[in-house]
């Protein structure tokens, strides 16, 4: 697997698997009914924020990840991260990698850590992967996130020191 910067060419391989996530409901806070167009906005960042895509030895799109920061101003040091992995390939490895992916860029561009402001709490394995790599749950807001199967569940707010 390899971990390169995402281009707009890569767009047309991740908006499936996006919008198939996204109009689930059941990992992000995104409108479940976000077009495409404000989606590859919202998604494929400009620098000093970064996107990447994750690709097979064929160059298909596995999942992607935006990295930026988390507050702007005096919390500009506190960096922020998203992940999507094609249903199709989850279970590989994929969101993994990207996440160590993401703790290493932030990392090297200087920030003192990373802070993900919704994770669902229902979302077992993001939670397991997350503090598998040293994440913390510093609180959950009480039924923040209306989920479509589950109902209003929180959401945590996690961290890690860089």
């Amino acid at each position: 697997m390899l971990i390169r910067e995402a281009t707009t060419e890569d767009w047309p391989a991740i908006w499936p698997f996006f919008h198939e996530i996204v109009a689930a409901g059941e990992t992000f806070t995104y409108p479940l009914e976000l077009g495409e167009d404000d989606a590859r906005d919202w998604w494929l960042l400009k620098e000093p924020n970064r996107t990447v895509v994750a690709v097979d030895d064929v160059g298909t799109v596995l999942g992607t990840a935006k990295m930026n920061n988390n507050h702007m101003g005096n919390g500009r040091h506190i960096a922020s991260a998203s992940y999507m992995v094609d249903p199709e390939h989850s279970g590989q490895g994929v969101g993994r990698a990207l996440c160590v992916y993401t703790v290493e860029w932030a990392r090297a561009a200087g920030f003192r850590a990373m802070q993900f402001n919704a994770v669902v709490e229902t979302n077992h394995y993001a939670v397991r992967l997350y503090r598998s790599l040293g994440f913390e749950i510093l609180g959950t807001l009480p039924e923040g996130f209306n989920h479509p199967k589950h109902g209003f569940v929180g959401l945590h707010i996690m961290h890690r020191a860089l």
